[in-house]
């Protein structure tokens, strides 16, 4: 089928050059690109164009979800999420963003080739735990751990915007530095900021941090 050109994205330069020698081993697969974050991921994304997107979930800046949103936004490639974390809200999410793979990373090794010539092939590829969570209908009703939690309903309905704000207020930055990354004014960021606060119901800094961590937008 030819060349492949991929991008990776991943926060840990470990991790990133390990899935690089993975690939780099098939004939005819080159990384054309790393990032490690979100933002960077984007910024290459569009600069190079590659087939498959490979993306880290939790990223600072912008996590893998809302990178992949925006990537698709402007380019044509296969994303597939490579994370740590199988929980069911986040593969619901996964396939909200538009990606068309979920690997987890200690199946990495074992799955990453066959998920990137899956995605290749304009098929999606699912890690054999997910894969079965699909199967038996998980996605079509809420998990057990979520009902009636009601901030974590409500942050499902935030918007892509507000879930990129959420993640630079957790990572501890203010409204005029969120305002800079996004490039947007003071004001908006706070309006913004005043509006997560009140979908939330929360009423700290301190509260959207922990809701952050919980739902995986950040890590501890």
């Amino acid at each position: 089928m030819g060349n492949l050109r991929l991008l990776v994205a991943d926060d840990h330069d470990i991790v990133r050059r390990g899935v690089r020698t993975l690939l780099e081993e098939q004939p005819g697969w080159e990384v054309a690109a790393e990032a490690a974050d979100g933002r960077e991921a984007v910024e290459k994304a569009k600069l190079v164009h590659p087939d498959v997107t490979i993306l880290d979930l939790s990223m600072p800046g912008l996590n893998g979800l809302e990178a992949a949103r925006e990537i698709l936004k402007s380019v044509e490639t296969k994303v597939l999420i490579l994370t740590m974390y199988d929980s069911d809200p986040l593969i619901r999410q996964t396939l909200e963003a538009g990606a068309q793979g979920y690997l987890l990373k200690s199946d990495a090794g074992r799955d990453l080739v066959s998920a990137v010539e899956a995605l290749r092939r304009n098929k999606t590829f699912f890690t054999p735990k997910v894969a079965q969570m699909v199967l038996e209908g998980y996605l079509g009703r809420p998990s057990k751990e979520n009902e009636g939690d009601r901030n974590r309903k409500n942050g499902l309905r935030l918007t892509s915007r507000q879930k990129q704000i959420l993640q630079l207020l957790a990572e501890g930055r203010s409204s005029r530095e969120v305002a800079v990354a996004l490039n947007i004014s003071v004001k908006t960021a706070e309006t913004h900021r005043a509006n997560i606060m009140r979908r939330l119901d929360c009423h700290s800094v301190t509260e959207l941090v922990r809701y952050a961590i919980r739902n995986h937008i950040i890590e501890a």
